[in-house]
């Protein structure tokens, strides 16, 4: 399905910055966004906190409004307006999540390093790389792979059924599964 008239006069609106045309927008679309970050994040297994949630919602809005519109403006019409929105959000989403993991690894990284200055003796659990890649080992080479690129190289699920030639709807059970071999549940 193609652009609809409704959703083309929208953005005829909002790209001459008509009065209320971006509320009409948001009114018509921030649904959508919504929904897009709530599924995206259930499918990358990273739940978010409302507040959260509505910050990656408010991050997709400011792409699209960015640069005078831009995303607008590169909009071809070949697909439905809701189609097009449902990328921007995706990729925004995405990008957001990996930015989110990268900080709480760095966190994490920190704590540890204070902890460790702090500690006569030696914590136990995962401290080092060397026990990761040693719980790894335990996990089948295809279920090691996709284990790798989805939470060690933030790769979403379309890039690594791209990398691993995997249908994508096969990564998620396939991450459940080393989920629970890793806690031992199977």
């Amino acid at each position: 399905m193609g652009l609809i008239a409704r959703d083309r006069e929208l953005i005829r609106r909002c790209l001459h910055h008509e009065s209320g045309a971006w509320n009409d927008f948001v009114d018509r679309f921030l649904g959508l966004v919504y929904h897009v970050v709530q599924h995206t994040t259930d499918m990358r297994s990273q739940p978010l906190k409302p507040e959260d949630k509505e910050d990656v919602a408010a991050q997709v809005m400011l792409k699209i409004v960015e640069n005078d519109y831009a995303a607008l403006r590169q909009f071809r019409g070949k697909s439905s307006l809701a189609s097009y929105l449902t990328v921007i959000a995706r990729r925004t989403c995405v990008n957001e999540l990996a930015g989110k993991s990268q900080n709480k690894g760095a966190a994490a990284v920190n704590e540890y390093t204070a902890e460790a200055k702090n500690q006569t003796k030696p914590r136990p659990g995962l401290e080092t790389l060397e026990e990761v890649a040693k719980l790894l080992r335990k996990l089948p080479s295809r279920e090691r792979a996709v284990v790798r690129l989805f939470y060690l190289e933030s790769r979403s699920y379309e890039e690594i059924s791209s990398e691993l030639n995997i249908p994508v709807n096969s990564i998620g059970a396939i991450l459940a599964r080393a989920r629970k071999k890793l806690r031992g549940e199977d």
